[in-house]
């Protein structure tokens, strides 16, 4: 695809990638030309995604954190557009957690980027926001003007006020902003830690494939977006955007339950009688919101639409998952 933001090519474009070895990031990498640098500390993932294109100089790699703020101001100058994915990737609270985390890379990670624009005269960033954000919304589907909002946990809050520092310093400074509210991304690799529902399925029946513990009721109901469909409407919106500072949701009009995903999962691995086990509650665990469902007409207006809905995308990331995973317990 022709990605352009603003009448610019992305090709002709010096980028920076925050979290560019995740998930999301490792294959926008892939799919997205331009002068690349990735910055990535490697938490929550490994260079092995990415390593063919360090190693043919397709992108550059700094194996660096955004909490350190004189890296990211000599990084960030010259550079034109800045996708900014890093976030701390343990998005469940357990008691043993550190309440400091989320805050720490999410809102003063995000705060050093902008700082670094400023200082910079970078003009455009992407965000990556999340569905969270909205909490235990009433509205559902839940459009992009709902609220108040209100977080249930620590990320989520993190996040909102990570759009917040966004869009003041845009408004300030006269940058673009873009903000991305996620549904749940789904793609062909996943976190070391913090992993989704689909790996944390697969990973379980394959230590036991007799039987399957499932979080919560297994009732929790959401709406699930292939990583390339969500890579694409993060570039398309951002350029067919109307306003210089916008937030989009992302994610399917229909949705999926934690049950129909682990049907899925059982039957991709060729498990019969699999027993189940559940944990028990509306959640998942702590912070968790048992059923997100977001609006996307902002988003369709523009002439976005994913390729796959959210039953289609939980299989495609499955089977790969599960082909990549098998290799390693064969």
């Amino acid at each position: 695809m022709d990605y352009s933001l603003k009448g610019q090519k992305l090709v002709n474009m010096r980028i920076l990638v925050t979290g560019g070895a995740g998930v999301i990031g490792s294959n926008l990498v892939k799919m997205i030309p331009g002068e690349i640098t990735v910055i990535d500390n490697l938490s929550s993932s490994t260079i092995d995604p990415i390593k063919e294109l360090i190693d043919s100089e397709k992108i550059k790699f700094i194996k660096g954190d955004i909490l350190d703020f004189e890296l990211l101001r000599k990084i960030t100058k010259g550079i034109d557009l800045i996708i900014h994915l890093a976030a701390n990737a343990d998005v469940r609270y357990y008691p043993e957690k550190n309440t400091y985390d989320d805050f720490k890379v999410n809102t003063i990670g995000t705060y050093n980027i902008m700082e670094s624009m400023r200082l910079n005269d970078v003009k455009n960033i992407i965000f990556s926001s999340s569905s969270s954000v909205y909490g235990y919304a009433d509205k559902i589907p839940t459009p992009e003007n709902y609220g108040p909002l209100i977080p249930e946990s620590l990320y989520a809050g993190s996040k909102l006020g990570a759009e917040g520092i966004i869009t003041s310093f845009a408004k300030i400074f006269n940058f673009r902003a873009y903000i991305f509210r996620f549904a749940n991304i789904v793609a062909p690799n996943y976190r070391t830690i913090g992993r989704n529902v689909i790996p944390d399925l697969i990973l379980k029946l394959l230590k036991d494939p007799r039987k399957l513990e499932i979080l919560g009721n297994g009732l929790q109901n959401k709406s699930y977006l292939y990583v390339d469909d969500c890579i694409d409407g993060m570039i398309y919106l951002s350029n067919k955007s109307l306003k210089d500072v916008d937030i989009f949701n992302l994610g399917n009009e229909d949705s999926i339950t934690v049950n129909e995903i682990a049907k899925i999962i059982i039957e991709e691995m060729n498990l019969k009688n699999v027993k189940l086990y559940y944990t028990g509650g509306e959640r998942g665990w702590i912070g968790d919101v048992p059923k997100t469902i977001l609006d996307i007409n902002k988003a369709l207006s523009f002439g976005w639409k994913p390729k796959l809905n959210s039953k289609e995308a939980v299989r495609k990331s499955a089977k790969e998952i599960i082909k990549n995973l098998k290799q390693n317990y064969s």
